[in-house]
This record gives C-alpha cells, sequence and structure tokens, in this order.
C-alpha cells in the first residue's frame, strides 16, 4: 500500500512538473513578439528638399523622412557646399516605408507628380547640379519599376520634352543640418512664401490638374466586405481559394483558357489585378500571367505549405489568395503569375466604362 501511494504521488510529480513545462512553453509562444514587417528605403532627389517631404510624410505606411545629400563626390557635406554645386550632390529626401502599406510602385507616383521631370540640372527657380532630379535605386526591383513607370511616363504623352530624371543606384545618404528637417512645420511662414514663388505649384497644376498632390490609394472604391457578406456573394469554391487559400482544379476552371482582351480584377474586392496583354498559355491549367497590371494591387508572402518554399500572391485591399509566382515563365520577366480563376472576375474591354475602369481602355486602342 506505501509503495502503491509512493509511485501515486512521485507520478503525481512527474506529471504535475510536465504540467508546470507545457504551460510555461505555451506562454513563451504567446509571448514570442511577431517578427516586424521589414522596412525598406527610398531615395529621391526633386529639387529644393524643403518640397519635397511633406508629399512623402503624410503618405500611410510611410515611417520617416530625412532630407540630405547624395549621388556625389565629397564626404559629409554641408549645405553651403552642396549649394555652391562644387560636391556632385544633389538635395534629397530619404523615405523609410512599411512595404506592406504602401508600395514603391505608389512613392514612384508621388514622385513624379512633384517634379518636373524635363529640365536638367535644374527644378523650377532653382538652378544647378545640385538641384537635378532622380531615383536612386536600392535594389534591382526598385530600378526594375523605376525604370519602367519612366517609360510609361514617356509614352504617355504628358510631356512634349524628353524625361531627364536619372535613374542611379543608391549612394551613401548624408544628413542634413537639424534645421533643414521638417523645414515646412518649423517655418510654415518662409516655406509657403519660398514654395509660392519658386513656380512649382503653378506648375504641378498645369501638368497634373487635381492629381497634382497625389494621395494613398483610398480602400473605399476596394472594400472588402464581412465573412457573412462573402459567404453569400460567393460561390463554396471561390470562398475556400480566397479565404482559405484553397486551390482549384487545373484544367476545369473559368479562365485557364480564356483568350479575349480584357482585364482580370479581384472577385472580393474589385482590385485592378491583371491584364490579357500579359496573359500566356502555361500548358498548366491555370490563368497564368507574366507581371501583374497594378504591382501595388500585389502581396508576395512566403508559403512554406505542402513540404516546400513558394511565394503566395495576394491582393493588397481584399487580402484574397490569388495563386502563387514562379520563376519559369517567358520573357521578358521570366516570371509566372499562376492563379486561381476562382479568385478572379474578368472584366471585357467592350464592358471597361460600363464597369467603372474605362481608364484602363487605352491599353486595347491601336
Amino acid at each position: 500500500m506505501r509503495n502503491q501511494l509512493l509511485l501515486l504521488i512521485i507520478t503525481s510529480m512527474v506529471f504535475g512538473q510536465m504540467g508546470i513545462v507545457m504551460a510555461n512553453s505555451e506562454n513563451i509562444k504567446k509571448n514570442i513578439a511577431a517578427p516586424a514587417q521589414k522596412l525598406e528605403k527610398a531615395t529621391f532627389a526633386g529639387g529644393c528638399f524643403w518640397c519635397m517631404e511633406p508629399p512623402f510624410a503624410s503618405l500611410k505606411g510611410v515611417v520617416s523622412t530625412t532630407v540630405g545629400y547624395t549621388g556625389g563626390h565629397d564626404k559629409d557635406p554641408t549645405y553651403e557646399e552642396v549649394s555652391s554645386g562644387i560636391t556632385g550632390h544633389t538635395e534629397s529626401i530619404e523615405i523609410l516605408y512599411d512595404p506592406s502599406l504602401i508600395t514603391y510602385s505608389e512613392l514612384l507616383d508621388v514622385f513624379w507628380r512633384n517634379i518636373d521631370p524635363t529640365t536638367p540640372n535644374q527644378q523650377f527657380v532653382d538652378v544647378g547640379t545640385q538641384y537635378r532630379s532622380a531615383i536612386f535605386y536600392h535594389n534591382e526591383e526598385q530600378r526594375r519599376l523605376a525604370e519602367e513607370s519612366k517609360i510609361k511616363l514617356e509614352k504617355s504623352g504628358k510631356f512634349d520634352r524628353p524625361i531627364v530624371t536619372e535613374i542611379k543606384p543608391a549612394a551613401i545618404f548624408y544628413k542634413a543640418e537639424e534645421y533643414h528637417q521638417k523645414y515646412y512645420q518649423k517655418n510654415p511662414i518662409r516655406y509657403k512664401f519660398y514654395r509660392y514663388n519658386s513656380g512649382r505649384d503653378q506648375y504641378l497644376k498645369k501638368a497634373w490638374g487635381d492629381k497634382a498632390e497625389m494621395k494613398n490609394q483610398e480602400s473605399k472604391k476596394y472594400n472588402k466586405p464581412s465573412r457573412e457578406e462573402l459567404r453569400k456573394k460567393l460561390t463554396p469554391l471561390q470562398y475556400k481559394v480566397t479565404q482559405e487559400n484553397g486551390t482549384e482544379r487545373a484544367f476545369d476552371n473559368e479562365y485557364w483558357d480564356n483568350k479575349k482582351q480584357g482585364i482580370y480584377v479581384d472577385i472580393v474586392s474589385g482590385e485592378t489585378l491583371f491584364s490579357s496583354l500579359d496573359k500566356f498559355d502555361s500548358g498548366t491549367g491555370w490563368p497564368s500571367f507574366t507581371k501583374p497590371l497594378e504591382p501595388k494591387n500585389i502581396i508576395e508572402k512566403e508559403d512554406r505549405g505542402l513540404f516546400m518554399t513558394r511565394t503566395e500572391v495576394r491582393s493588397k485591399e481584399g487580402d484574397s489568395h490569388l495563386g502563387h509566382i514562379f520563376s519559369d515563365g517567358p520573357k521578358p520577366t521570366g516570371l509566372r503569375y499562376c492563379l486561381n480563376s476562382a479568385a478572379l472576375r474578368f472584366i471585357s474591354k467592350e464592358n471597361l466604362d460600363k464597369e467603372g475602369y474605362g481608364e484602363y481602355k487605352k491599353l486595347f486602342e491601336k
């Protein structure tokens, strides 16, 4: 009896200790913070850096803005040295941003709408190499997006002179003196006086109209319905694919062999995603594209499911699971965006105006 009691006590102690260990393990898991989203840098030059800071500082997803000097040859230059034009540096702005909230393409859009890209070594009343416009890229993807955006702007016909803005690799960025940081807040009267008399706003208004000051894409056009609404709106397959990361069957889905011209939008939010112009027959039985029509509406995430590591594609506002990206696509990108038809809605070129996507009509005009 005593031995049985002793065995019972020992067993209780062992399992009690295991319970404590297991409980502590669960607490440790709960208290480990999720890894923070990696922030990225963007560096632009657009003339007077006082005027380049406000358009970016107010954007959702921009963590910080710093004005300074880069692109030259002198180390630790002062404002007076840069202003003289002898250092090779240009007044610039360095932006720290969260790519899950704002994309590099969106930052590029804001940049182009706040400069005159047609004047070499000058921005409005400020003349000299220190006021040249430039995009300083930090990686190959930024370089690609910057060059594509420049080509797109050139082809738009908005300007009757060549686009001369430089696209160069990022160099050492030297922070400007503290009194230059957030100058528009520290000296609002002087800032407004200078800005108005520089001619910048008058030029931007003429070139861009009401779109001169571009804000983040508002989500009012791309609202994600509630779970209950989605269950009513979507078919069981559409819900499983977009909300539960499901996959439809190959060669047995709506768009894998669709050859009509038009665009593809998120079935949940209506965000513009892909164009038929970039669609190709991959032989996989799923709709495949070489690139997105609107990269800012696409989010890429690491997917470690199915005992492999892949890159998942999701929509930004709808947070819909769309499919995956693979590196076995055709030129020019070499990419294959392999998507689920159930996550998409196709809008033919004839219905773009009717559906509220008229701005994309020009893509299909000869």
